[in-house]
């Protein structure tokens, strides 16, 4: 398989993650094949979602992605910029970090960092949900190039590093990936990148003996829902699968969906993810006028964000 095309299913696999889990957010473990017990999970809409409507979590992986082609490479101001305009707009989805920091008034590079140091909450797993596409451009560049973006764009919204270290780990995982690697037998490689103050935390949740029962945290936080979405991949052998696996659990369904479907769908590349699934896909940007992106211009997307992170690929 094509780089370009595991870099399509990261983002698309990502997006229609969200999508399937959004109608299944905050429910209890086990609804998910209740509802669909053949296995073959629909976008079946409910929660105020339509079928295949992507949220909050899609919508940022959208906004970064366009900013980074558009300005030619990370534009930190520009992507907080679009975040808030976003925000102002009234997404149906926002979580409640994200909308304090981008709506309070603060310079783009002090708000998440002031947010933090009055509430001590900054530990969401919003930093991990709008990865795709930063991890697809910057994934050629290497391990430090790719880690480093991560950290940067998740410090724009979340405070607390074990954000930053957490989705520099998922995208390093991503670019393994689209290497066509295993990213489950890099996770060693990559928490030694981690920060030591926070090692031994995200060590915890990524070890392969770690499922989601052993959680300490609602899945909404950074740690159970990377570990989590590394679960349903370890623990499945194809991309609806591990999907289904992932909304199963129950709790924050659309980004633990969203981080599992990034990574599945690097693995297994867009033709393993269902026409049943991509054809109602559609990812809405408030803000933006009455665009609405679908699975073709979804692919378009990753496919473009590829080709410029490619022409700095390290030898």
């Amino acid at each position: 398989m094509r780089y370009e095309d595991r870099a399509v299913g990261a983002v698309l696999g990502s997006a229609v993650g969200d999508a399937l889990g959004a109608p299944f957010e905050f429910g209890l473990p086990g609804v998910f094949r209740e509802r669909f017990p053949d296995g073959r999970g629909q976008m079946c809409g409910g929660g105020g979602w339509e079928p295949g409507e992507a949220t909050d979590d899609t919508q940022m992986a959208v906004l970064v992605g366009e900013s980074l082609l558009e300005r030619g490479g990370l534009d930190l101001p520009d992507v907080f910029d679009r975040f808030r305009r976003w925000a102002a707009a009234e997404p149906k989805d926002i979580g409640l970090l994200t909308e304090a920091v981008l709506l309070g008034g603060e310079p783009w590079d002090v708000a998440a960092a002031l947010h933090f140091q009055v509430n001590g909450r900054g530990a969401g797993n919003g930093s991990l949900m709008r990865a795709a596409t930063p991890a697809v451009r910057f994934a050629a560049a290497g391990r430090a190039a790719t880690m480093a973006a991560g950290r940067r764009i998740a410090a724009l919204t979340h405070g607390d590093a074990a954000a930053w270290e957490g989705t520099a780990v998922l995208h390093e995982l991503v670019r393994v990936a689209l290497l066509g690697e295993d990213p489950l037998a890099a996770v060693p490689a990559a928490l030694a990148e981690v920060s030591p103050a926070h090692r031994d935390r995200w060590a915890t949740v990524l070890e392969p003996g770690w499922r989601p029962e052993d959680a300490t945290e609602f899945n909404g936080a950074v740690w159970p829902c990377l570990g989590s979405a590394l679960w349903a991949l370890r623990t499945t052998t194809g991309f609806e699968e591990a999907l289904a696996a992932a909304i199963d659990l129950g709790g924050d369904t659309d980004t633990v969906a969203a981080v599992t479907g990034m990574l599945a769908g690097a693995v297994h590349g867009p033709a393993a993810i269902p026409p049943r699934w991509t054809a109602p896909l559609h990812v809405p940007l408030p803000g933006f006028g009455t665009r609405v992106l679908r699975a073709p211009e979804l692919t378009t997307l990753a496919r473009a964000l590829a080709a410029v992170g490619a022409e700095e690929r390290i030898p």
